[in-house]
């Protein structure tokens, strides 16, 4: 089948916050032609599904929050295209799509990557147990719910403690099922204290730490869930439903195929606070850097992103290149995660494997202290750590990797939390 062929200034991958915001802001300062494709049938991503509130201003649930991005990318001039898929690359700025009206390769001068992230399902958490019915991730949980209106069930255990299952608890309240437990392997939950309460206090929903799931039972449907606990015991939780919510990846599979580089933490496209891969005229924003954040940050970053996509087609943009950025244990990972002096950054964002007691993030290069932060909470596995970025002036471009270590009030490494 013939290709048609066509060309763009912008090309957007990905309709959710991050690739509309940066969508919007790249027609507002009148670059060209910025399209935006989108596989699914409606923009917006993940809100889309989201029927919770707390998106943009308190009460603004996720669809309509979805709906208003759409919207304001639309009405700045810049084209939606959905139930299209970008399938792969013809050239450095050269996709191939497939969609309602064909095969075609579209040219850009820019190419942004906004495709999000993704759940691991059962499967890639290499959980044992045959394989019954009624085992869902929180999207496709979400997706059968508030789109589709189908039963899920009628008693259900989600596996993950943090602001994800309570999402999930919330989409199975929705449909009527009841949640016999949330369940982390994590010694404490990662709820924060007002959700934890209202899964206890509100729904009378067990929150179990310290519990693995150790093999699904059942044939046919799901049937029960073996945990096993910190001291060894096994228990048995019965349920015709489970859904494991969390343990996000970067869906980077159109980066990797165009040969971008990923970072070995993130396991996203590695960018620097411009977000430039190292492909020249591709930048990578959103949760396919770091899954997972919440819509509003996503959007912020598109909205930063299209300032730097602009500096690019202008010519106005500083020059590629930079040293890495590092994380030492039990920092997993940190994005941007490339260092250029000229290039300011808001925040870094950051995970650790741990739990630390109030911890400072110390910044070095060559053994150069550039930055030392107090982070004046707990931080906790799977929620966000955020460090400014105004250190980066002070960056050698010709030196060594930056590294961001945890330390004390002497340089001494910080004791992590055992509970």
């Amino acid at each position: 089948m013939t290709r048609r062929q066509r060309s763009v200034d912008v090309i957007v991958v990905g309709g959710g916050p991050a690739g509309l915001a940066a969508a919007r802001g790249l027609a507002d300062y009148g670059v060209g032609v910025v399209e935006v494709l989108e596989r699914e049938a409606v923009a917006g991503g993940v809100p889309r599904h989201c029927h919770h509130r707390g998106f943009g201003r308190w009460g603004v649930t996720g669809p309509q929050y979805a709906a208003r991005t759409v919207e304001a990318a639309l009405g700045s001039g810049a084209r939606v295209r959905t139930g299209v898929t970008a399938t792969g690359w013809a050239g450095p700025l050269t996709l191939d799509t497939t969609g309602p009206h064909g095969l075609e390769r579209i040219a850009a001068r820019a190419v942004v990557l906004a495709t999000g992230a993704r759940e691991r399902p059962r499967s890639a958490r290499l959980v044992p147990g045959t394989r019954p019915a009624g085992v869902l991730t929180t999207g496709e949980l979400q997706q059968a719910v508030h789109l589709h209106g189908q039963r899920v069930g009628s008693r259900a255990v989600v596996v993950g403690a943090d602001h994800v299952g309570y999402a999930a608890l919330s989409a199975l309240r929705r449909a009527g099922v009841t949640v016999a437990a949330l369940t982390t392997e994590e010694p404490r939950h990662q709820l924060g204290r007002a959700w934890a309460a209202a899964a206890r206090l509100g729904h009378g929903v067990p929150v179990l730490t310290g519990a693995t799931v150790a093999e699904l039972l059942g044939r046919g449907r799901v049937s029960g869930v073996r945990l096993r606990h910190r001291d060894g015991r096994l228990t048995t939780v019965d349920c015709d439903t489970v859904v494991f919510t969390g343990d996000f990846v970067p869906d980077h599979e159109l980066a990797r195929r165009g040969g971008v580089a990923l970072d070995p933490g993130t396991r996203g496209p590695a960018v620097d606070g411009a977000f430039r891969t190292g492909a020249d005229g591709v930048f990578a924003v959103g949760n396919v850097l770091h899954a997972v954040e919440p819509a509003l940050w996503a959007a912020r970053e598109g909205a930063l992103a299209a300032d730097a996509v602009r500096g690019f087609l202008d010519g106005s943009g500083p020059a590629q290149g930079g040293p890495a950025i590092e994380v030492a244990a039990p920092l997993r990972w940190v994005a941007p995660n490339r260092a250029v002096p000229q290039v300011p950054v808001d925040a870094f964002v950051l995970r650790t494997s741990q739990a630390l007691t109030r911890p400072v993030l110390v910044v070095t290069q060559d053994g150069r202290r550039l930055h030392r932060q107090y982070v004046p909470r707990r931080a906790l596995p799977h929620r966000t750590l955020h460090l400014a970025g105004r250190w980066t002036r002070s960056v050698d471009a010709a030196g060594g990797p930056v590294r961001i270590t945890v330390g004390g009030p002497r340089g001494g490494i910080l004791g992590a939390a055992t509970e």
